[in-house]
């Protein structure tokens, strides 16, 4: 069977790059609500460029150890089709919304071969407590931000996971137009998840980087 692999752009802002995304072949958009990221929006803008995203396309909201008060006011203002957690949420939290969600890991950069079996097990660990999760992000850690660090962790560990594990696996981290066809082939995860390497800065989205990203994921089936 020939897949093709999905694709999520993180950290929109603006309501033509969330256009330009959807038209290109996104299948999901990211909205930042964390306010410590640089890419981080008011449910102003939210509302503004969910009501330019067209029918098909997921609208993703991403967290980062809110308050239960935060994501349901944001889920008033806002309609999301699914919420992206990236902090240290508990399991019962992530499923009080009732609503899909997708729960985060954070990979280090700097993990050898020699440390993959211990930290495939810390995933493995946490993908059985979010049984519940649609999907499980392999993302880079990063003490000073969550996601959007244009870092990439070794894919070796990435494609043990999705070999291994039952959930669907998002690969995320130092993506771009140079190494998606390679993330792949290599990994073969559901989907890729970036936002950095479309970016002629933070949060706003470069066309011609986008273009030649999606060219280089359409070009590759699995």
């Amino acid at each position: 069977m020939t897949l093709r692999t999905r694709v999520k752009i993180c950290g929109i802002t603006r309501p033509q790059d969330a256009v330009l995304a959807a038209r290109l072949g996104a299948d999901a958009l990211g909205l930042m609500f964390y306010a410590g990221s640089k890419r981080a929006i008011t449910l102003r803008q939210a509302a503004e460029i969910r009501a330019a995203v067209p029918a098909f396309v997921s609208v993703v909201g991403l967290f980062v150890n809110p308050q239960r008060s935060d994501v349901e006011s944001t889920l008033q203002a806002v309609h999301l089709d699914c919420l992206q957690f990236h902090g240290d949420e508990d399991p019962a939290f992530c499923e009080s919304f009732a609503m899909p969600y997708i729960k985060v890991v954070r990979v280090p950069a700097e993990a050898d071969d020699s440390g993959h079996g211990k930290l495939l097990q810390q995933v493995e660990e946490q993908a059985a407590q979010f049984s519940g999760a649609s999907a499980i992000l392999l993302d880079t850690y990063d003490p000073q931000q969550r996601g959007g660090t244009g870092k990439q962790f070794d894919w070796t560990l990435a494609r043990r996971c999705v070999e291994q594990l039952a959930a669907p696996i998002v690969l995320a981290g130092g993506l771009s137009a140079d190494n998606a066809a390679r993330a792949i082939n290599e990994v073969r995860p559901w989907a890729l998840d970036l936002s950095s390497g479309v970016e002629s800065e933070p949060g706003i989205k470069d066309p011609d980087k986008m273009q030649a990203f999606f060219e280089e994921v359409n070009r590759v089936r699995i």
